[in-house]
């Protein structure tokens, strides 16, 4: 699961809310911010689409978003489409295009390209160029990068036109780039955590990885205990110092070979099981061991993580958050908190808007005039508190508008 590209940038086009959505200059970390309503969901949404389009088919993953027609935009008839630029540990700059159409009632790939660009002049590489269930694909691989060489293509057709072809061809050994990027995908972590799914004792053993909603977090302590256990030394410590009486967390087996979590608090003589602990204590437990597995996920996405926090948490949680992002996996966060958005820099913020209709994204790095408020000393939460981070932003272009609105 090891990370290998960095996403850098995102459009999106007729897909729900999103006219026309562009994210340019990722950043490691992305703190995006809005209204309810403006479109953080689905936001996040597009990458749990993209995921399940690969895990089944296109045609599902639309089905389970209600079809087509609800799916994408109000008033629109061209294709969805979806466009996610990568940079590689190499420094290769991929880019990656899904348009997606119906016909007959069933969703179908319109049209995929996955291609590499060889340097800052040298023409991109098709690896993978399909349309209804046909296309071309790169039959020479080992080849690029190799000064001289030229792409060689050959034509494939697939069984189902709503099924991805880097999800066909990723499984064959001669397409080892296209392999590399299904699996980058394939490992995206949308957070759904359910703190009712965390709660409930465990079938017996271990699992390496956090699930989407955290039912499984203490097989998880369990194999991080038994063999990362200086990993889950760090989470106990975190949560020692994090959460107020927390001495200790066991995942316990019970005699039907079950596992339940353990909670010692130094108020107590007895440890006491998940489901007596507070929600926000269960909460911040299966975010430190997500967050200290032991090897980080390309994306992390991250939906309001401040629900039954205590407020206090926050700025602790954000620096967790970093580290995780400073250790390879890119993390994108929604949040209405100002604890958390207080942690952030001006260029990991984004702002989404929501005007007759349709959301635009905005930049707070943009704006001239909050970077010069930052560095007098205001932070980017108080004045997303203040309502001015939106206001300057919807003006950005006019220093004279941004100098009015600060006067009011």
């Amino acid at each position: 699961m090891k990370s290998t590209a960095r996403i850098e940038e995102i459009e999106v086009k007729n897909y729900r809310l999103f006219r026309h959505l562009e994210l340019s200059d990722l950043q490691p970390l992305t703190v995006v911010i809005g209204a309810n309503g403006s479109g953080k969901s689905t936001l996040f949404d597009i990458f749990s689409f993209l995921k399940e389009s690969l895990s089944e088919n296109v045609a599902s993953a639309v089905a389970r978003r209600g079809g087509f027609h609800e799916l994408v935009s109000r008033g629109e008839f061209k294709p969805i489409e979806i466009v996610i630029k990568f940079r590689e540990e190499g420094g290769r700059l991929a880019t990656y295009r899904l348009e997606v159409a119906e016909k007959n009632g069933k969703a179908f790939v319109h049209r995929e390209v996955l291609s590499y660009r060889r340097g800052q002049k040298g023409a991109p590489w098709y690896f993978v160029d399909f349309s209804k269930g046909e296309g071309k694909a790169i039959t020479n691989e080992n080849a690029y990068g190799q000064a001289g060489a030229e792409q060689k293509r050959k034509e494939y057709r697939l069984e189902d036109p709503s099924v991805l072809a880097i999800k066909g061809l990723g499984q064959f050994r001669d397409f080892p780039v296209v392999a590399n990027f299904r699996n980058i995908i394939d490992h995206w972590y949308i957070s759904n955590f359910q703190i009712a799914d965390a709660r409930p004792s465990a079938d017996a053993g271990y699992s390496e990885h956090l699930s989407s909603r955290g039912d499984n977090v203490a097989q998880v302590a369990r194999y991080l205990y038994e063999h990362h256990r200086e990993r889950f030394d760090r989470i106990i410590d975190a949560m020692r110092t994090r959460v107020p009486g927390i001495e200790n967390v066991q995942a316990h087996p019970t005699e039907d070979g079950r596992l339940v979590l353990k909670f010692e608090d130094s108020s107590f003589e007895k440890p006491f099981i998940a489901r007596y602990v507070s929600d926000g204590t269960i909460k911040i437990f299966a975010y430190l061991v997500l967050m200290h597995e032991p090897e980080a996920h390309p994306l992390l996405a991250i939906e309001e993580p401040e629900n039954q926090l205590y407020p206090d948490l926050l700025p602790d949680l954000m620096e967790e958050i970093r580290l995780y992002a400073k250790r390879g996996g890119q993390v994108f966060v929604s949040t209405h908190s100002t604890d958390l958005i207080n942690r952030a820099n001006l260029d990991e913020i984004r702002w989404l808007e929501k005007n007759e209709g349709f959301s635009t994204a905005y930049r707070a790095s943009e704006s001239e005039l909050l970077k010069d408020l930052i560095e007098e000393g205001d932070c980017p939460g108080d004045l997303w508190r203040q309502g001015l981070i939106g206001r300057i932003s919807r003006h950005r272009r006019s220093d004279d508008g941004q100098k009015a609105i600060l006067a009011h």
